[in-house]
């Protein structure tokens, strides 16, 4: 069972240094050559270069992955070192793309390093991940993970998913035409805004990440070699706390919106995937503020009330002046205090966590809210 292979100069042969480099592999029976082969006529696309994509891409690369394509838009952060291994210290305020090229073809020069400099997003999703054969989901947020599964699904390539939270994390494949579920048959819609707190919300504890992505990278090597069985309609968890991973077993549904019996999704562009343009799964627009708006604002003497979602560490770094710091996990422990007759603006990093901090405000009645465009990343970018 391997992945349709997409167009692309296939070789025939490994050189001498791939002989020496990926010796182990050819003693074991169900590699050899021929699988070192594969490997190396192989393309596997990662979406997101951070916590899963790290571990993840530095074993793909290592095992001798052909061509590796990795989509990120993001910087390197110093919050990000403790669990992001593809970066370090000296690319802090750098690209993660050229931060986890420069790792990888240390790791492996023999590797084609693919950098798509981009958002995943609904527009271009399809065309950068037709040209490869496994798609490993190392995004963090639901709107991408939407994405990545509707899209394998209308490519018909094997999904390799995978999440974090705190302590824990689940690994799968999402493959219909294999036979398998999508992602959409293990959640079926969006969470309710707030109610499944990001990393940076909740934390993780650094070494877990390592242990997921390492498995994503098994998985898809096992897609590529067609060896094993790809755990096809089960979720591995793994609860690090009680040193314990468990298998729960996850059937296609035949009445999932996109791989049913009678789908209702026929685009990768739809309500989920787009949610994450604008920050929100809400049905009710969302009043937002730019940072040079709120520069004024401000300066004009503001009677409103300035929240800062972000995390007490954050906050202590970089700050807004006069803005009041209610992470967004401690908010609606603070709701009964904040004044629904005045406006209340929003901000956190970049904009997504006061988007949702918004939703939340929102959907108990405050109609004068609004998100701060871009959040602080911005605001200091126009000092």
């Amino acid at each position: 069972m391997r992945p349709g292979q997409a167009r692309r100069t296939v070789t025939d042969s490994l050189t001498p240094e791939e002989l020496r480099r990926y010796a182990r592999h050819l003693l074991i029976p169900a590699i050899g050559e021929a699988g070192q082969l594969h490997l190396k006529n192989s393309a596997i696309l990662l979406v997101g270069c951070g916590a899963l994509g790290s571990p993840a891409a530095m074993y793909l690369a290592a095992a001798g992955v052909g061509r590796l394509g990795l989509v990120d838009s993001d910087t390197v952060d110093a919050s990000n070192l403790q669990r992001q291994i593809l970066h370090g210290e000296s690319w802090i305020g750098k690209p993660k793309l050229e931060s986890a090229a420069a790792r990888l073809r240390e790791i492996n020069p023999h590797v084609s390093i693919e950098p798509h400099a981009t958002r995943f997003t609904p527009d271009n999703a399809m065309d950068i991940a037709q040209a490869y054969d496994v798609i490993v989901d190392g995004s963090d947020n639901f709107p991408t993970r939407f994405l990545t599964s509707d899209t394998a699904y209308f490519l018909r390539k094997p999904l390799v998913f995978g999440a974090i939270h705190r302590f824990e994390g689940q690994t799968g494949v999402f493959a219909p035409h294999l036979g398998g579920p999508c992602y959409r048959c293990m959640l079926p819609e969006m969470p309710a805004a707030g109610s499944v707190p990001s990393c940076a919300e909740a934390g993780v504890l650094g070494v877990l990440p390592g242990i997921i992505g390492s498995i994503q990278a098994m998985e898809a090597i096992k897609l590529i070699l067609g060896i094993g069985h790809p755990p096809l309609g089960k979720l591995t968890a793994y609860d690090a706390l009680d040193s314990r991973f468990r298998s729960f077993t996850l059937p296609r549904d035949p009445a999932c919106r996109l791989c049913g019996d009678a789908p209702e999704i026929h685009s990768i562009h739809n309500p989920e995937t787009l949610a994450q343009e604008s920050c929100t799964t809400s049905t009710s627009p969302m009043q937002t503020i730019t940072t040079t708006e709120l520069r004024a604002l401000l300066a004009d003497g503001f009677q409103g009330l300035l929240i800062d979602v972000r995390e007490p560490h954050e906050h202590a770094m970089a700050r807004i002046e006069g803005a009041r710091l209610i992470p967004l996990g401690t908010l609606m422990e603070h709701i009964e205090s904040l004044p629904a007759d005045r406006d209340i603006i929003i901000h956190c990093k970049m904009g997504m966590r006061s988007a949702r901090a918004c939703e939340m405000l929102m959907a108990r009645g405050f109609s004068r809210v609004r998100n701060v465009i871009g959040g602080i990343d911005a605001w200091l970018e126009g000092e």
